[in-house]
């Protein structure tokens, strides 16, 4: 053991004239374990809240999507989008909709977004579907043909209704199931289902803004709609105004035809999503917008930095009022150990041996506190992550509790400034200590 060592520690456990300097010296060790286990516990949820959306927002949308510019859709999509998912770090392409519309049942009304896709292709970029919590998705990967339904807009299934044609009252009970059973399908998130206090089977109205040319003026289209599932991604957003219906329902709906309004893709690295976009719009060719989820979500993501830096200065400042402490607990203890200093020095001690002693001694608090801080914030950061012990208000926060994700590299980041910081404030101390003349010291002794 080094001899500045075993004199600190000494000094450490050795009992005082002046039971103050004892009491300020385990007030340091609690406030730099304080510090450290709030910075832990702080920088925890600030990754937590950027891992968990960043999960929610990949899982349930895809990586890169495609826009036509120029026009209102996308054609000639088949062949664009086979030629486009032979491209490099492409593993999942789906073509999609997205129409604002109006979802009433009753007096009750919700307005949503209206998502027509193929389940087959939107399983490759998106794990939403796999979210339904009640009832199934099968309803929707049901074919025309197999259904038995008479496609175009006189079939049951897409026949579209203004306010100049009210749909004929059912003959029978028997009239009424048939026609609930030849609606297509829709799958509604869990929240606007609540709002619209929609279940399995209920009958919902579609109501698009794309209006109809009628001898009355430009009327809204709307078609009627069979509840087959509803979906929980846990992520507010989706679950309170997402809706997923059939791509040729909601073409037929919109009156778009045989073409859509973005091709979605999924990648391999979603970190370079933002120069695979840039490749898949060159080989698009000209008329084409590539957009990417970093893209979308700049601000979000930015201002979850921002909190994170602003997090770790303010609560650093508690490590920052320890170190005070440490200051002063080391100060007096100079002054109550002067005589034992000189002693030392008299018998052959260097001045810098003295500096290093008080050094090793304030680093000894610093290391100690920042010990039991880890300890103790890791601990909290895995009991409230493992078993959610924080609630939060989803229409809010987008999630309904609070997401606790450490990670090793920021508590050595963590320790890295505490025990800087404790460093620090043995400066003053240590130089004071050195400056002690022994004949003055030990003059009256």
């Amino acid at each position: 053991m080094r001899f500045e060592f075993f004199i600190a520690t000494r000094y450490l456990r050795a009992k005082r004239r002046q039971a103050v300097i004892g009491v300020i010296t385990g007030i340091s060790i609690a406030g730099v374990a304080a510090g450290v286990a709030s910075l832990v516990v702080a920088l925890a949820i600030n990754n937590g809240f950027r891992q968990d959306l960043q999960d929610r927002l990949l899982g349930s949308t895809s990586h890169i999507n495609l826009l036509r510019v120029e026009s209102d859709g996308i054609k000639d999509w088949r062949p664009l989008m086979e030629r486009l998912s032979k491209q490099p770090h492409v593993v999942g392409t789906a073509p999609a909709i997205y129409e604002q519309v109006l979802i009433s049942r009753g007096p009750r009304a919700r307005g949503a977004v209206l998502k027509g896709m193929i389940p087959a292709y939107e399983r490759k970029v998106s794990d939403l579907l796999n979210t339904v919590k009640i009832g199934s998705m099968d309803p929707l990967d049901t074919d025309r043909v197999e259904r038995g339904l008479r496609p175009g807009p006189g079939g049951p299934e897409t026949r579209l209704h203004t306010a100049a044609q009210a749909p004929s009252a059912p003959d029978d009970l028997n009239s009424v199931q048939e026609r609930i059973a030849a609606m297509p399908p829709i799958v509604l998130g869990k929240d606007i289902a609540g709002d619209l206090d929609a279940t399995l089977n209920s009958v919902v109205l579609v109501t698009s803004p794309q209006g109809e040319l009628t001898p009355f003026g430009l009327v809204p289209k709307y078609s009627r709609f069979r509840v087959v599932g509803i979906f929980n991604s846990g992520f507010f957003d989706y679950d309170s105004s997402w809706a997923f219906t059939r791509l040729a329902d909601t073409q037929n709906l919109e009156g778009l035809g045989d073409q859509i309004t973005v091709l979605e893709f999924k990648v391999d690295d979603i970190y370079q999503a933002g120069r695979i976009s840039q490749q898949l719009e060159q080989e698009a060719g000209k008329g084409f917008m590539a957009t990417n989820w970093m893209e979308q979500n700049k601000a979000l993501f930015r201002a979850l930095r921002l909190e994170r830096l602003v997090t770790f200065i303010t609560i650093g400042l508690i490590v920052f009022v320890a170190a005070l402490n440490i200051l002063i607990s080391l100060t007096m203890m100079v002054m109550e150990k002067t005589r034992d200093i000189a002693v030392l020095m008299s018998m052959g001690t260097r001045k810098s041996q003295v500096r290093r002693l008080f050094i090793t001694q304030g680093l000894l608090i610093g290391v100690i506190g920042t010990a039991i801080g880890l300890v103790l914030g890791y601990a909290l950061s895995w009991a409230g992550g493992h078993y959610h012990l924080l609630s939060l208000a989803p229409e809010v926060y987008s999630i309904d509790y609070v997401p606790f994700a450490p990670r090793a590299i920021d508590g050595a980041l963590v320790a890295l400034v505490a025990i800087g910081i404790s460093l620090v404030a043995t400066l003053y101390p240590s130089w004071s200590a050195a400056r002690i003349l022994p004949a003055e010291a030990l003059r009256y002794e």
